[in-house]
């Protein structure tokens, strides 16, 4: 008898400090209609940014984010983004995206293919929306520090 509640206070335990993924939290209806419509990435800025080069969303350099150009659909989840800053790769996709409960921002790039066929995105912060702005917080490994990098948007 003692074993089986051992063993039973074990499983409890195990199943109470499962981590939570940020896929499987409840939507923040109010923040993503408030982010619908076109936007332009205006600013990052991250500590030592003069200096350092942060690969953003595994495309660029984070300083070819600057004047990208966003859209965020948010009755249906889509939308899609275009770098056109110059000496950067041109580049533009479609992506999927949603805002959880936590504030937490999570977006697939898509590439040609379907959301459910894409297997890793991105997760970042919501922060300071208002009506014609709002930020994106990343958080990237720089020399062995964790530093916050922020993707400041205005809307068009």
């Amino acid at each position: 008898m003692r074993k089986i509640f051992v063993m039973c206070l074990a499983i409890v335990m195990v199943v109470a400090c499962k981590s939570k993924s940020a896929t499987a939290t409840r939507l923040d209806r109010g923040t993503q209609v408030a982010l619908k419509g076109n936007w332009t990435l205006s600013k990052v800025v991250f500590p030592g940014s003069d200096y350092i080069k942060i690969n953003a969303f595994d495309l660029a350099d984070s300083k070819c984010f600057v004047g990208s150009q966003w859209k965020f659909i948010s009755n249906n989840n889509k939308g899609e983004f275009a770098l056109n800053q110059g000496n950067c790769p041109a580049y533009s996709s479609p992506i999927t995206w949603f805002i959880n409960d936590e504030g937490k921002f999570v977006m697939k790039i898509l590439d040609e293919s379907k959301a459910k066929k894409v297997k890793e995105g991105y997760v970042l912060t919501v922060a300071n929306v208002t009506d014609s702005s709002f930020e994106l917080i990343d958080t990237a490994n720089v020399g062995g520090k964790s530093v916050q990098v922020v993707y400041q948007f205005v809307r068009n």
